[in-house]
């Protein structure tokens, strides 16, 4: 019988900042981009630089990111 009680250590999410190239254990989406004829991918920053990107766009519902 397997012993369920004991599990292996949960490994942290680690990225690497578009901007800056450091490896970061706190990431930061800042982008989704979508492929269109294949699976598509996120873009991570580190919390120094999150703030030098513009909010997520909508990419599949344009009209909601226009100036009213």
């Amino acid at each position: 019988m397997t012993d369920t009680r004991h599990h292996p250590p949960r490994r942290l999410p680690i990225r690497m900042c578009a901007r800056c190239q450091r490896f970061t254990q706190d990431p930061v989406l800042v982008h989704e981009h979508h492929g269109a004829t294949g699976p598509g991918f996120n873009v991570y920053a580190c919390q120094e630089c999150a703030p030098h990107y513009p909010p997520p766009a909508d990419e599949l519902n344009p009209s909601a990111d226009a100036p009213s």
